[in-house]
């Protein structure tokens, strides 16, 4: 995929001190420059393809345990069907779970570099188009620069990279579908003609009715941004493409109602709500509203004091300072630019908080927990993404009031880095914690169907926690769940807490005590 991107348009009217090229970003066609932005983007690959590398180690583990045997015996259908009927609703979620645990573990351990590919391939092709839309012409590698950086950001500036990377099930939850959403606009991006204009309707209604039965907090920031652009189109968008944005906008929003009703009137959504007690009266009590609201700010403050989420900042700056017009010349800022700032902040507190409301009832107070992290992602990516494009206003602007951008363009270059040194030293520690479980999970693994095909029955289990995922045997021993989905995968009639057992053999002249594995 080129970066760089053609401009067939017009240029538009130079403004007043705009009628020459800017001497600061006729560099920016020079191969040097293309050079180093493009060296920029090589950290966060680096960390991509090293965490990709990683997932070799993952093993199933918490819900896992409860897919795996239901795919292996009912298959995909069987799947969808239980969660239709008895768990939660989410037939789409359903879906993408049983392509992963059709292959066993297996899917488990090409479930990281499947979706890391998918999420950077995704953002990047937003990237260009977006650049192409709107017009502007960067130096090569920009846009991968500003995909990469935002896919390191977004899947491993997090209090638990295991639970969003690793872990299939809340990535599937939680982390691939605003990455989806993303994906709906390509074809908006790339309408011309009235046919594509008309595919893109039919993606945008489509693929908002998938993400609907998918994840019910990613389906409420889609609402959220999609009501935000259809009220500001009246100002920021010019007259002969606001017809356009405004039926996509509609299209997205019936599109997210229509999944909506089949995942509310679903049996399954219906236990779960009893279940979890978050019928509407309960999810809207004012002690609910008020604890989701505490719960929000404390996300809020996490979130907005880690440091390296600076990096998206510095790559929408370097994106202001090197991006230029067909005819070389700087864009200006955007006319409405405090208007569009003000309402990006403003739908990703809306759709932050109503996220937190919707999740209260089933995680109570642990909606806020780092362990609980997966939660955040469904709005997370919209975080990261208004943060380049806060840079990118900055850049705009800083390229205004002065030529010498160049100790401007270091500083970012060097935030792109540092950013993520973190990340690195915490994908290596989690590396060596997966590894060292999943050696212990593959002998358990062997021990549990050599005895299950030896004609044994209950077996003991020894929980290998990582990264606060539940295992059977939790609360002290006092939580069997998932044992039962352990004891269905192996053929057993129950497992029993394998900590501290100990099997006594006693020989001709001493007694070997081996501990359960």
């Amino acid at each position: 995929m080129s970066d760089e991107v053609p401009v067939t348009a017009a240029p538009e009217r130079p403004g007043r001190g705009e009628g020459t090229p800017d001497p600061a970003g006729r560099p920016a066609d020079r191969p040097w420059t293309a050079l180093w932005v493009s060296a920029l983007a090589l950290p966060p690959l680096a960390l991509l393809a090293a965490a990709s590398w990683f997932g070799r180690w993952v093993r199933p583990g918490a819900d896992d345990w409860c897919f795996l045997p239901a795919v292996r015996d009912d298959g995909v259908t069987g799947l969808v069907g239980k969660f239709y009927l008895d768990d939660n609703g989410r037939v789409a979620n359903a879906l993408l779970v049983g392509a992963y645990a059709k292959f066993q573990v297996a899917g488990h351990q090409w479930y990281p570099l499947v979706s890391g590919v998918l999420v950077l391939a995704v953002l990047w092709s937003v990237a260009v188009l977006a650049l192409r839309r709107a017009r502007l012409r960067t130096p090569r590698g920009l846009p991968l620069l500003l995909a990469a950086l935002t896919t390191a950001l977004f899947l491993f500036v997090t209090p638990n990279t295991y639970k969003t990377f690793y872990w299939p099930a809340a990535s599937v939850s939680h982390t691939l579908p605003p990455v989806l959403a993303c994906a709906a606009l390509i074809p908006f991006l790339l309408a011309r003609s009235r046919r594509g204009r008309a595919v893109a309707l039919a993606v945008a209604a489509l693929m908002a009715a998938f993400l609907a039965t998918l994840s019910e907090e990613t389906a409420i920031v889609v609402v959220t941004v999609l009501l935000t652009a259809l009220l500001l189109s009246g100002r920021v968008v010019p007259a002969p493409d606001r017809g356009f944005v405004r039926r996509w906008c509609a299209a997205g929003i019936a599109g997210t109602a229509a999944g909506a009703v089949v995942l509310i009137t679903s049996p399954g959504s219906m236990r779960r709500r009893e279940r979890f007690g978050a019928e509407t009266t309960s999810l809207l009590a004012p002690d609910s509203l008020t604890a989701s609201l505490r719960a929000f700010a404390e996300i809020a403050v996490a979130v907005a004091t880690t440091w390296q989420y600076a990096g998206a900042v510095a790559a929408g700056v370097l994106l202001g300072l090197l991006c230029r017009r067909a005819d070389g010349t700087p864009p200006r800022p955007p006319a409405h630019r405090p208007l569009l700032t003000a309402a990006g902040v403003l739908a990703l507190l809306v759709a932050g908080y109503l996220c937190t409301v919707v999740a209260y009832p089933v995680f109570g107070d642990r909606v806020s927990d780092p362990s609980a992290n997966r939660l955040w992602n469904d709005y997370l990516l919209l975080y990261v993404v208004l943060l380049v494009g806060a840079g990118a206003l900055l850049g705009l602007g800083l390229r205004r009031l002065t030529r010498r951008t160049a100790p401007a363009k270091a500083v970012c270059a060097a935030l792109c880095v540092l950013v993520c040194v973190g990340p690195a030293v915490s994908l290596t520690d989690l590396d060596t914690a997966m590894r060292a479980r999943a050696e212990k999970w593959d002998a358990q693994d062997r021990r549990l169907r050599e005895g299950a095909e030896a004609g044994r029955r209950v077996l003991p289990y020894e929980r290998l926690v990582i990264s606060d995922m539940l295992e059977p045997f939790s609360q002290g021993g006092r939580s069997y769940w998932p044992g039962g989905c352990v004891a269905d995968l192996y053929g057993l009639d129950r497992v029993t807490d394998g900590r501290g057992t100990q099997l006594l053999e006693m020989s001709n002249d001493h007694m070997i005590i081996t501990k359960g594995s």
